[in-house]
């Protein structure tokens, strides 16, 4: 049930064109990289300064990582030499390295409006579906 201030509150933010504040307003996505995949909350962020919340959820003792990439390439497509994604090919915004099973680590980028792809690099993971896609909005 919504509060009078808060039905108030959240009219005049309408009325004014301003979206009221949401759980992630603070740029905050949660990422767990799994045995064969990676997922996001949210997939969609503003502009500017977004961190991101990396957890190794995997069964097994698997480390991995995850690099941010610029391109409007679709996520599995990305052009692969010998089980890996050849990242220079692309605007690297950052990564976070040698991520063991159960442990969480923070990237903190500030990334411009436009289509980023998350992805595993390592050997075989790309492969095995361990790649996203992710909008930065204006």
């Amino acid at each position: 049930m919504i509060d009078r201030n808060h039905a108030v509150y959240m009219l005049a933010a309408l009325a004014l064109g301003v979206a009221p504040l949401s759980a992630n307003a603070d740029g905050t996505i949660h990422v767990k990289l799994t045995d064969n995949m990676i997922q996001l909350d949210p997939a969609t962020v503003n502009a500017g300064r977004v961190t991101f919340e990396v957890n190794n959820a995997t069964s097994g003792n698997t480390e991995h990582e995850l690099v941010v990439l610029k391109t409007d390439m679709d996520d599995a497509h990305l052009p692969v030499h010998k089980g890996q994604v050849t990242e220079s090919r692309f605007k690297k915004m950052g990564e976070v390295e040698d991520l063991a099973q159960g442990s969480t680590k923070h990237l903190s980028l500030k990334l411009a409006p436009g289509h980023y792809v998350l992805i595993c690099n390592r050997p075989g993971h790309y492969e095995m579906g361990m790649h996203t896609s992710f909008v930065v909005a204006r």
